[in-house]
């Protein structure tokens, strides 16, 4: 299935679809995705411009995997993404103890972010989500930055521009509407590597690497996740996503 253009309809709409969609890719996670010792939580949420994480958590470093403890096998290969971007700025295995527990389970290694309409409507909430990412990077914590909306005023460049500005180097990325959605997976070492993939509206989620400990890395299912959460939601609010057109109420059904 391609992907929709939610800018066509409310926010409050997004929002409902991409909270079933973080809760679908945790649980393919967590079903044999991730090597033994790893978990995937959810991140409480603190308020409409916060985005929705995804922590991938270890009490010690995990097993790679093995026919016989039911773990994933987590590759060392270098991942297959259409950009791959080198910073030259080398500041953060160096600040890899400042990594903070979240849950009960241990240290955060991984992050997934999922971006949403609030964390671009102004230019605190661009600030805060840009901080915090870079706030995970300097940590050494791995990001993987799901951004399904086009660049705004306040991100001109989308927000992969923003933190490559920050954390980067003077590359940059071009690109042009309509393909302007960018993904983007940061492996936070010495030197920090972007891996990106650039969409449009109607085109198919590609699966993107997620980096763990010990230089490995595993493939997030997006489309297929995608699908499941699409297929979870009422043919409604299907109609108005694809169309952009909401229902009108009849005069009746108005109190």
């Amino acid at each position: 299935m391609p992907m929709h253009d939610w800018t066509k309809v409310p926010s409050g709409l997004f929002h409902d679809f991409h909270q079933t969609w973080s809760i679908l890719i945790k649980t393919a996670l967590n079903a044999g995705l991730l090597p033994t010792g790893l978990s995937a939580l959810v991140e409480q949420r603190f308020g409409p411009k916060e985005p929705d994480v995804l922590a991938i958590e270890t009490q010690s470093e995990p097993n790679r995997g093995n026919a016989h403890d039911g773990g994933a096998l987590a590759t060392v290969e270098r991942p297959r993404s259409r950009y791959i971007l080198r910073s030259d700025k080398k500041i953060y295995a160096a600040k890899a103890n400042r990594i903070a527990v979240k849950h009960h389970l241990g240290r955060t290694v991984s992050v997934i972010e999922i971006v949403s309409p609030g964390n671009k409507d102004s230019r605190a909430a661009v600030r805060s989500l840009i901080g915090k990412t870079l706030e995970y990077l300097r940590a050494g914590v791995h990001v993987l930055l799901i951004d399904p909306f086009p660049p705004t005023k306040r991100d001109p460049q989308g927000m992969h521009g923003l933190i490559w500005d920050e954390a980067g180097s003077d590359d940059a990325l071009e690109f042009a509407s309509p393909r302007d959605r960018i993904f983007a997976s940061y492996q936070a070492t010495d030197e920090l590597t972007a891996y990106l993939e650039v969409l449009g509206v109607g085109d198919v989620l590609p699966s993107m690497p997620l980096f763990l400990p010990g230089g490995t890395s595993i493939e997030v299912p997006l489309e297929e996740t995608y699908l499941a959460a699409w297929a979870t939601c009422s043919k409604i609010m299907q109609e108005a996503v694809i169309t952009g057109v909401l229902p009108v109420m009849d005069e009746d059904q108005v109190e």
